[in-house]
């Protein structure tokens, strides 16, 4: 199973505002990021993004998206295809019958795949957007990962998308 790492990040490292907010985002990244995720089938998040993704009306798009969200604590999900897993390896084994599996967010849960060295490819869409605080790509932890850049991708006039290899 091939793990990808997706996120839309501001031009300063930053995938949302302090507040969770993450309205900065585009249409045109959402549009990538959505058929990324459908095309996989399966998505791994945690337990604030998956708070935040289901009251967004776009999240209508992954109806047919099997969601583990990672979370510590005991966590109810909105669907019965939707799973609670306690760990990143956990995750990828609820979804084990897919051939890749999308991660998105937040922070900390990005760190603890990374640490793990368990993801592949990592897709960044880069907003043209700065703001000085907020939750970062990867929240602390003492982790460290070279990358391959794969390919460059223009989405729009200001957004642009890296897709690199993580070299294991």
């Amino acid at each position: 199973m091939k793990v990808i790492l997706y996120m839309a990040i501001s031009a300063n490292g930053y995938v949302a505002k302090e507040d969770d907010d993450t309205s900065w985002i585009s249409k045109t990244e959402w549009d990538s990021y959505s058929a990324a995720v459908r095309n996989a089938g399966a998505l791994i998040v945690g337990r604030r993004t998956y708070n935040i993704l289901t009251k967004q009306p776009e999240f209508s798009e992954f109806e047919k998206v099997k969601i583990a969200v990672v979370s510590k604590g005991d966590f109810e999900t909105l669907q019965p295809y939707h799973m609670l897993a306690k760990t990143p390896k956990e995750a990828l084994n609820l979804l084990s019958e897919f051939d890749h599996v999308i991660v998105a967010g937040g922070g900390i849960l990005n760190a603890s795949f990374i640490k793990e060295n368990i993801v592949d490819e990592i897709y960044l869409d880069i907003e043209p957007t700065l703001f000085g605080k907020g939750i970062k790509l990867f929240a602390d932890a003492d982790f460290e990962a070279k990358l391959k850049l794969l390919n460059m991708n223009k989405l729009s006039d200001d957004e642009v998308q890296l897709h690199y290899g993580v070299i294991k």
